[in-house]
């Protein structure tokens, strides 16, 4: 019988990587009574067979901090624990065979500089003089990354596992998992099977490190872990005569990498086609295994690369290799805690990057656990942007032929997935494809892009200029400025919190005043206890027990379950109603003539003025009518009953013919949205950002009582400010802002653009991003008198900067 406790503070599922690192971590950090389960043995199930690739870069500053603590943790594991793990710190390369890659590679490139990553772009010559072998045929350029190398996998796993026990965890082979025991709404414990044996460990804290199991081992709780597995292959050849020591390759534009180790070439490969596999469970002796070759499937990758490293035609093959590996739905992992069980930690899910992540992962959930709070922004990977329907396993096998090889794909800006869409659909949706939209996808929702004209293909068509709906777009977004403009935004979260202590219990979490009358809008956030900004909201008073919280589509999980873990016993009841109502902005200086027309209501500024929300009729129902504006016009949210919502949309289209009213999509509100300076929430504006340094102070009531963040808000006041979020503009109406490119203050990189759209009003790419001060409390003045320019794929380009929207600074056009 194994020796395990009775109980332990936390239990954590799965001995590869991603487990081992957890447990190290949270050693590390001095918690005892510690236990991992691995089913068979350390590593057995994916981490033995993964290629080892450690590349610092990722695709944002968060994720590319947590990739280089990797790094440096495996520099010193070995002499900590005296094991070995094989790492190598010989650079890598990115080489790109069209201008498209070239292009982004370059915008990595400026990215890389604005994290502190250090990078060099590469000439063809250069290129061929550092990677001899390499055919440059078709070779436009590249980059460079000398801090990024390789490691052996498993080693790395064995040594946190050797580092964990040295301070104190407990660590046990050959033991299922087979169930987490809970009880109304929190974790107990971890029921284990051990050949004939079982038991029982009590603990109040459990994490899901379970791989391509992790799945269905937290579905056994519902909750939701959407990942699958897919077959993933590379070959290795016999050891090659003269070969020495080279970087880590990628030729993305061929599928393609390679590694040299030990006088051999690995080449593995993230084809546009994936191969799912598991659907029908895996096995249970499953341990050290591998998949059936298929070498039909990897021949076209093969047959680039030999043309590509022409030493490969001469070169046996020692190993065909393929083994399966997980992947998820938006190529992120999980990280955290999962909504809906407290004390259910998940850290799955690597998308064949589980080695260069594991190791910050692992840090940021022991920090995250420890602390009840992350130690930065991790939304990126947050449990809590999985949708329930994502746990449908035809879903993801879909899905996930399709995300395995956009690791290599061109990651275009707006680049939609392909399949398993239309899933999440608006009333409108029909109507809307029938005037010719465009959709994208956010969390399964199905929204209007933009709008293609007659003839015009209904596709998008990407590269890194401006797209062939770049036209359409303007024309949207002139029609919601200068004329009439709809909108579906359905897929806005709804919460509806009701009951004897709702107002006081939204008080208490929200920063600005909740107790207001009935009928009236209120802006707002909630934040977190350092005044980082966990949700951006409106709350509309609907009675005096009765509220709704419009957040947006992607964060309804994460926002139910921040008020959820804040209920404390309050007499409330939260409830998601996404999909009880669809809604139609009509916005633009005409529309307050267009919904006379449709409505015998008064829409005056008199009658109706900004900020409320009542019923009203229209055509031949009733719908609520919110006046608040995402795009910066007049204009009015109408709230309609899913069944009457075509009916509405009919009757606005008819009576809005001479008005010129228009079908507008995502990207022109977006692109309005961000010349008025509001903010979105996961780039502008995250947990990790005070609210005061976002420029959202007017939004916060310190005198209204306590509230969480409070004193953190008073204390910024008090210390002044470190940051401040700019709005700029560059003077070239050329280039075009998108995400992360960045920004220099007089000629220093002092951070980077969180979101970009062009902006057809000002007539050049608009751009938000953080700024440091120069000292506690700079002058705003002082701040702007500086020159700004924003670096565009290694390019600088001249900005204005701004404090207040550069269009309408006085919201005069809101207010109208």
């Amino acid at each position: 019988m194994p020796d395990l406790p009775s109980s332990a503070r936390v239990v954590i599922i799965g001995g590869g990587i991603s487990g081992c690192s957890v447990a190290y971590h949270l050693a590390e950090i001095g918690w005892t009574d510690i236990v991992l389960l691995e089913r068979r043995q350390l590593t057995c199930g994916t981490t033995w067979h993964a290629a080892g690739l450690i590349g610092q870069l990722r695709a944002s500053q968060n994720m590319t901090r947590l990739a280089k603590y990797s790094a440096d943790l495996y520099r010193r594991l070995e002499a900590e624990t005296g094991l070995a793990t094989g790492f190598s710190q010989r650079g890598s390369m990115t080489v790109a065979l069209s201008a498209d890659r070239h292009e982004e590679l370059l915008r990595q490139a400026s990215m890389a500089r604005a994290f502190g990553v250090e990078v060099n772009p590469l000439s063809p010559g250069e290129i061929k003089a550092m990677y001899p072998h390499l055919n440059i045929a078709g070779v436009v350029g590249g980059v460079h990354l000398p801090g990024d190398g390789q490691a052996d996998p498993a080693n790395i796993a064995l040594a946190l596992a050797r580092g964990a026990r040295m301070r104190g965890a407990r660590i046990a082979e050959g033991v299922k998992a087979l169930r987490v025991t809970a009880d109304r709404g929190r974790v107990t414990g971890v029921d284990w099977q051990a050949g004939e044996e079982t038991g029982h460990i009590a603990a109040a804290m459990v994490v899901n490190c379970g791989g391509m199991w992790g799945r269905d081992l937290a579905a056994q709780n519902g909750v939701t872990l959407p990942l699958h597995a897919c077959e993933h292959f590379y070959i290795v050849t016999e050891a090659i005569a003269g070969l020495t020591q080279l970087p880590v390759l990628r030729v993305p534009d061929e599928c393609a990498y390679y590694k040299e180790d030990a006088g051999k070439m690995l080449l593995g490969a993230f084809e546009p086609v994936a191969k799912p596999w598991g659907m029908g469970g895996i096995r249970e002796d499953f341990c050290f295994d591998q998949l059936p070759e298929d070498f039909d499937h990897f021949e076209p990758i093969l047959e680039k690369a030999v043309a590509r490293m022409p030493m490969l035609a001469e070169a046996g093959i020692h190993t065909f290799f393929n083994g399966p590996e997980s992947f998820t739905p938006d190529d992120r992992y999980y990280l955290g805690e999962a909504p809906g069980l407290a004390g259910y930690w998940v850290a799955a899910g690597y998308n064949s990057i589980g080695i260069v992540s594991s190791g910050g992962a692992g840090m940021a959930l022991a920090q995250w656990m420890d602390r009840g709070a992350p130690p930065f922004d991790l939304w990126e990977v947050d449990i809590r942007r999985a949708q329930p329907f994502q746990r449908n396993r035809r879903y993801l096998r879909e899905r996930v032929t399709e995300t395995l090889g956009l690791l290599y794909a061109d990651h275009f800006p707006y680049r939609q997935m392909t399949r398993a869409r239309g899933l999440r659909r608006s009333p409108l949706h029909e109507h809307l494809k029938a005037r010719g939209a465009v959709f994208g996808e956010v969390a399964g929702w199905e929204r209007a892009n933009w709008f293609a004209e007659e003839g015009q293909a209904r596709e998008y068509r990407h590269d890194w200029g401006r797209q062939n709906w770049f036209a359409n777009a303007r024309a949207e977004h002139l029609a919601l400025r200068e004329g009439v403009g709809l909108l579906d935004m359905s897929s806005f979260g709804k919460i509806r919190v009701e009951g004897r202590d709702a107002c006081a219990f939204l008080d208490r979490l929200c920063a600005n005043r909740i107790d207001v009358d009935p009928g009236r809008i209120v802006y707002t956030q909630m934040l977190n206890a350092a005044g980082g900004i966990e949700s951006d909201l409106t709350v509309t008073r609907l009675a005096e027990t009765a509220f709704l919280l419009v957040v947006p589509g992607a964060t309804v999980q994460r926002d139910l379950a921040w008020l959820r873990a804040h209920l404390d016993g309050a007499a409330a009841v939260i409830v998601d109603v996404s999909a009880a109502e669809a809604v139609i902005p009509v916005m633009g200086p005409r529309s307050r003539a267009l919904l006379q027309r449709v409505s015998p209501d008064d829409f005056s500024n008199a009658g109706f003025p900004f900020g409320t929300a009542r019923e009203i009729e229209i055509g031949l129902g009733l719908a609520r009518a919110q006046r608040i504006s995402y795009v910066g016009e007049l204009g009015w949210e109408l709230y309609v009953s899913t069944e009457q919502a075509a009916h509405v949309f009919e009757e606005l289209e008819a009576a809005g013919a001479d008005l010129g009213l228009r079908p507008c999509g995502l990207h022109a509100m977006d692109s309005c949205r961000i010349e008025k300076g509001y903010r979105h929430f996961g780039h502008d504006i995250t947990d990790e950002d005070h609210v005061l340094e976002a420029g959202l102070g007017f939004a916060v009531r310190t005198d209204k009582g306590d509230f969480i963040g409070r004193e953190a808000v008073l204390r910024k006041r008090a210390a002044g400010l470190s940051r401040r979020l700019v709005q700029f503009r560059l003077t070239d109406p050329a280039p075009m802002l998108f995400h992360n490119e960045p920004i220099l203050r007089d000629g220093r990189i002092v951070g980077q653009i969180g979101s970009g759209a062009y902006g057809h009003t000002l007539g050049g790419a608009v751009g938000l991003g953080y700024v440091p001060c120069t000292r506690p409390g700079e002058p705003a003045a002082e701040m702007l008198a500086a020159r700004y320019e924003i670096e565009v794929a290694g390019r600088v380009f001249a900005a204005e900067a701004s404090l207040v929207p550069m269009y309408d600074p006085g919201s005069a056009r809101v207010l109208s």
